[in-house]
């Protein structure tokens, strides 16, 4: 690994236009939320199919959120799927968030589907057990923005957060990748006018206003920096198992 950590993001989705000129695009947003790793971070914009050159161009890779499905039919989707199964054979770690907790699952023969239990808005609590000693048995409370679930494990992935909403809320891939379904990367200025732009079209107000309501006690979005970093940066990567 370089002197300082590079990190490469994968952008698959951006903000709405209306909220364009007020916030960030999503690799922003990340490094954002990232800032504590101390690192460099380069952007790819995947969804326009601009893709790295190497899956060893950078020392960790992070997939964004998107408002595409998984399973839509895109030309830059089953090429991400290759460069995640790319990076995978070379041993660079990977961080997944919503659509790249999905996409990564689906790359490895997972099931991703259109879940007949709604959407999921607001902060939501999942019972975590990290491997190892990373604070297992902890509740990982994060912003949840979707309504696509991962419904089957690829082979090797192991359940590492759950609730009764989202069975499989967060995914580990020993030596390799760690995702959630959950946007730790969001602020709740954003996440409260992305939830006001979208009421009334693709979820009713009443929904909208109750995710609004959750907002009154923090999340545990910085907790999850030093879960990554433990789980994806300070293990032998390529010898993991």
């Amino acid at each position: 690994m370089s002197e300082k950590l590079s990190i490469g993001v994968l952008e698959t989705g951006r903000p709405p236009d209306e909220l364009a000129n007020n916030y960030a695009d999503y690799p922003a947003m990340v490094a954002d939320w990232l800032a504590a790793l101390d690192a460099n971070f380069t952007s790819y914009a995947v969804l326009d199919n601009a893709f790295p050159s190497s899956a060893t161009d950078h020392d960790l890779w992070v997939i964004t959120g998107s408002r595409f499905g998984a399973y839509e039919n895109h030309a830059w989707i089953p090429a991400l799927e290759a460069f995640i199964r790319s990076c995978r054979d070379a041993g660079r770690p990977m961080f997944g968030i919503c659509f790249g907790h999905q996409i990564i699952a689906q790359a490895l023969g997972g099931e991703v589907v259109k879940s007949d239990k709604g959407w999921g808005l607001g902060l939501h609590d999942y019972q975590a057990e990290w491997p190892g000693s990373q604070a297992s048995g902890s509740t990982m409370t994060l912003s949840a923005f979707h309504q696509d679930q991962v419904v089957s494990l690829p082979q090797g992935a192991e359940r590492v957060a759950t609730s009764e909403f989202c069975e499989n809320a967060a995914l580990y891939y020993p030596g390799f990748a760690l995702t959630v379904q959950g946007h730790p990367e969001f602020s709740e200025p954003y996440l409260r006018d992305l939830a006001d732009l979208r009421a009334g079209q693709i979820f009713t107000h009443a929904e909208a206003e109750a995710a609004a309501a959750s907002y009154t006690r923090a999340d545990t979005a910085s907790d999850l920096v030093g879960i990554l970093k433990a789980l994806l940066l300070e293990r032998d990567i390529k010898e993991a198992p």
